[in-house]
């Protein structure tokens, strides 16, 4: 049975509950980072992170936090975790840290993030917090990934900075989709992985 209850912690947030597509949160940084695979990928990681570690301090530490300051001890845990994954950043991928620019330090104000803490992390184990916390970031972070896996495809004609559509491509007319590196077109895109989930997955059809 707990076996079960950890592996639907795990898995839930990838489709029946995923953060972005049915919790509708984090989609200000899912327009921001997903113009190249590269950087969304990393904001990802940075988020799956932060939302684990994050879940799995405050549910150690869940019965010794006063409730009235509750939410200030979420945010002190989360601005620490948040300042250390961007100071590893800094230090070991300089050029994609800029690239993110301010994106990774609003991780802080992140609905996902705080969503996790107050709604999972403060009523349950460290055990499940931490798989809650896991499977929330992989959530997030997969719907990352397909918008900037079609957006940089299509929009430059390269997958991580790399030239993928043949040259004889675009000598016979074919040319990349300017559209396709525009903030609106992230928001289309996450518009159409909500539509084709819930065609497919009958348990999110409105009845």
């Amino acid at each position: 049975m707990a076996q079960t209850k950890n592996s639907e912690l795990l898995k839930n947030p990838l489709n029946l509950n995923n953060p972005i597509t049915v919790q509708v949160l984090g989609i200000c940084s899912a327009l921001a980072v997903t113009v190249k695979l590269e950087p969304a990928i990393v904001m990802a990681i940075s988020v799956t992170v932060v939302t684990a570690l994050s879940n799995l301090i405050i549910s150690l530490i869940r019965n010794t936090i006063p409730s009235r300051i509750r939410i200030i001890v979420q945010l002190v845990v989360v601005s620490f975790l948040v300042i250390l994954v961007d100071q590893v950043l800094k230090a070991f991928m300089y050029e994609l840290d800029k690239a993110l620019s301010v994106y990774v330090g609003l991780i802080i104000t992140n609905c996902i993030v705080m969503g996790r803490l107050e709604a999972f992390a403060l009523g349950n184990k460290p055990l499940p917090a931490l798989l809650d916390g896991i499977g929330n970031g992989f959530g997030y972070g997969a719907i990352l990934v397909i918008v900037a896996f079609v957006r940089e495809l299509f929009g430059s004609g390269t997958l991580f900075g790399i030239q993928v559509i043949p040259d004889a491509c675009y000598e016979l007319g074919y040319s990349n989709c300017g559209f396709m590196l525009n903030p609106p077109m992230a928001l289309i895109l996450i518009g159409i992985v909500i539509w084709i989930q819930r065609a497919k997955v009958k348990e999110l059809q409105e009845k």
